[in-house]
């Protein structure tokens, strides 16, 4: 008895396969690894002094921002520290400054580029410093969203509102479409905002901090809320669904804000009696129940700036930002704690390190412009006008 033999499959892998098998790289994704020229040696022990060099031969031409979560090798840096909205202001308020550095991530470096001059340039260190949660809401998944809305018969009772953590893009369809950008710190405002002039809202593209917001700020119930799937036929809902919520959320989220639960909140309570937990609002919303307090991260720093001596806190937020928190309150006698045993750091904004600050500042000094973050006319004046909306909000 013979076993017959199996032919041989003439099979070329594709290009996902190969990049699955860690056999390829995708080069949109990839941007900013190589860096033209050679990076310093992250071992190098002059980089201190060769980034402090590079920046006083610049003198007021560059204007670094720093975000609250960047390590603190890069925030010694820093010219400003904040948030990205804050930060993106501080450079529009700085017209001399031909170069704006942006220690953060690739959506706050594009927020930068629309609020400043013409004659500014804004450079990121390393252009795969990206944010998770932007991505996961593309301009061409948001127009499809648009068209499901259309089709149910509410698209003209819509008004979008986005979460500054989005794609100029993005930013840009909110704009056209008559909506608003929020920040964490004035998301209920704009909510209001928007509910005067519409029936529903399209939040983009946290799921949480719009479902927090509306429940927890603005007393709506759980049922007013449904999640847009865009990977899903009609993002996973019924016309009937999207004709009687009120808030449709995109199904995005922060990975680091996420990943905190209830189990976080209610182990560090055991640990650490009388501890006062303060979560940021894009947690899930089983997180923001359960905590003491809920803020944006300005929020959580005036927070602890307060909080009376020998005070204990357990802080749902990027872990940079909680251990520097930490220190900064010490010798205050504040006991601050990260709220979940596993370390987490952002790690795209962890891309932006002392080398890659280097690189970019020495070859500024030298007259080349790297990397420069720059958002096309017509996508900047939507966007712009989204970002104009919220700064008008009362």
């Amino acid at each position: 008895m013979t076993t017959a033999q199996t032919p041989e499959l003439d099979v070329q892998p594709t290009p996902l396969a190969l990049l699955l098998l860690g056999r390829e790289a995708d080069p949109k994704s990839e941007r900013g690894v190589e860096c033209p020229g050679d990076l310093p040696s992250p071992s190098d022990p002059d980089l201190v002094a060769r980034a402090r060099a590079a920046k006083e031969k610049l003198g007021d031409k560059v204007f670094v921002l720093g975000h609250h979560y960047q390590r603190d090798e890069v925030i010694q840096f820093a010219d400003v520290t904040g948030d990205s909205f804050k930060l993106a202001r501080d450079a529009a308020a700085r017209p001399e400054a031909e170069y704006i550095v942006f220690c953060g991530v690739h959506f706050m470096a594009e927020s930068a580029d629309i609020l400043t001059s013409a004659d500014q340039k804004v450079v990121l260190p390393d252009l795969a410093a990206g944010c998770s949660m932007a991505d996961m809401a593309t301009a061409e998944q948001v127009a499809e969203c648009w068209d499901v809305l259309t089709e149910a018969g509410v698209a003209e009772q819509v008004v979008p509102v986005s979460y500054m953590n989005s794609s100029a893009d993005i930013k840009a369809f909110t704009g056209k479409h008559g909506g608003t950008i929020c920040t964490s710190s004035n998301a209920k405002r704009a909510l209001d905002w928007a509910f005067e002039q519409g029936e529903k809202v399209l939040f983009l593209p946290d799921q949480h901090l719009g479902r927090n917001t509306a429940v927890r700020d603005m007393g709506m119930s759980l049922d007013d809320c449904v999640v847009y799937n865009p990977h899903k036929p009609n993002g996973g809902l019924t016309a009937e669904e999207l004709r009687s919520a009120k808030m449709i959320l995109w199904r995005g989220h922060c990975s680091v804000h996420g990943r905190f639960s209830l189990d976080s909140v209610n182990d560090v309570r055991e640990r650490i009696p009388g501890v006062n937990v303060l979560v940021h609002p894009e947690c899930k919303h089983e997180v923001v129940a359960a905590a003491d307090y809920v803020g944006s991260t300005e929020y959580i720093i005036k927070a602890l700036e307060a909080a009376p001596a020998g005070s204990k806190w357990a802080i749902g937020t990027e872990l940079n930002l909680v251990r520097r928190l930490a220190n900064r309150f010490a010798p205050e006698g504040k006991e601050i704690v990260f709220l979940d045993k596993t370390v987490c750091f952002c790690s795209t904004m962890n891309r932006i390190d002392l080398p890659h600050l280097v690189w970019a500042l020495e070859s500024l000094a030298e007259g080349n412009l790297v990397n420069r973050i720059e958002v096309d006319k017509e996508t900047e004046a939507f966007a712009k006008l989204a970002l104009e909306r919220m700064l008008a909000l009362p």
